[in-house]
């Protein structure tokens, strides 16, 4: 038997419990409401009007103030199934953005945020952070909080890096 032939059994056992629908399925409202309230909380931003499913690899949506519009640059609210972790990205439109903006980091030496290594770049992201190591869906209200403050900060701080430049 091959390996995907192999793997589909898995899936299909793990499938017939049902635990998997019922978590992706919640995972998804939550992360659908995240987007809304960022919409709504802050109408100055231009908040994606869809969200990226991925492979159950990630699962985001971006954000763009007006500051990081002028560069073309993003923010991604993700959520990293293999590390089962939320994360915020700085991301760009396209390649020549992400190597742009890339190398003006690296140069710069502004090390604050963890600068995807350059075997790795231009894949996604420029810069990746942590905002919630262990979320607890269980509190979806302190979760959001915990996100919307970390995704905040991680905005202004590139902000402010971008305007001293």
């Amino acid at each position: 038997m091959g390996a995907l032939h192999e793997s589909m059994l898995e899936y299909k056992k793990q499938l017939k419990k049902g635990a998997i629908q019922q978590a992706y399925k919640g995972l998804i409202e939550y992360i659908m409401g995240l987007r809304t309230y960022f919409q709504k909380k802050y109408p100055e931003y231009f908040v994606s009007g869809s969200i990226y499913y991925g492979y159950m690899d990630m699962t985001y949506f971006a954000l763009v103030p007006s500051s990081l519009k002028k560069h073309r640059l993003k923010i991604a609210v993700v959520f990293n199934y293999e590390t089962f972790r939320f994360e915020v990205w700085l991301s760009g439109a396209n390649r020549q953005v992400l190597e742009k903006y890339w190398t003006l980091i690296k140069e710069s030496g502004w090390n604050k945020y963890r600068l995807v290594p350059q075997e790795e770049k231009w894949v996604d992201s420029i810069l990746e952070h942590v905002l919630v190591e262990d979320p607890d869906f269980s509190e979806p209200d302190s979760l959001t909080t915990q996100i919307e403050k970390a995704t905040l900060k991680f905005t202004r701080d590139v902000e402010n890096f971008l305007s001293r430049q």
